[in-house]
């Protein structure tokens, strides 16, 4: 089940399509049966989340907090909690000449990803992220336009 909420009025989101994006792409980890919650927020409610749980006063684009563990026993298998700003999608999307569902599509799948222990903290770790990143991306048949901006 995703759990979604969109806190940014007018942000011109298609929040069925991002919904079943998320659900297609939890398929394609293997955890089609997990949960997730998906908020959006501007850049002042991320920057307020990024300084509280990661000591770091701006904002970003995309957080993720983990919720599994070993001794997860709900019924419910949640993964965790996507936050992405729409204001810094909206901008990142201008710079890489995408539309703004691209971008936040792939700020999902960066999350996910994140939520599953991946990380980008290292070469050999980015590289393996990135990798993943573009399956998933070719899952939900999204094209990959950032290769010269992110790779």
């Amino acid at each position: 089940m995703i759990y979604y909420r969109n806190d940014v009025k007018r942000s011109g989101v298609d929040g069925r399509a991002l919904k079943n994006a998320a659900q297609r792409l939890l398929a394609a980890v293997d955890e089609g049966d997990s949960s997730l919650s998906l908020t959006l927020v501007n850049d002042a409610e991320i920057r307020a989340l990024n300084r509280e749980h990661r000591g770091k006063d701006r904002a970003t684009d995309v957080l993720s907090f983990p919720m599994i563990g070993d001794r997860d026993v709900s019924p419910e298998r949640m993964l965790g909690d996507v936050v992405i700003s729409v204001d810094t999608a909206r901008r990142q999307a201008a710079e890489y000449d995408a539309p703004l569902a691209r971008e936040i599509e792939r700020l999902l799948i960066h999350g996910i990803l994140h939520l599953l222990g991946h990380d980008h903290e290292e070469a050999a770790e980015r590289a393996a992220m990135e990798s993943e990143e573009r399956r998933l991306a070719d899952a939900i048949g999204m094209p990959w336009p950032y290769a010269d901006a992110l790779g």
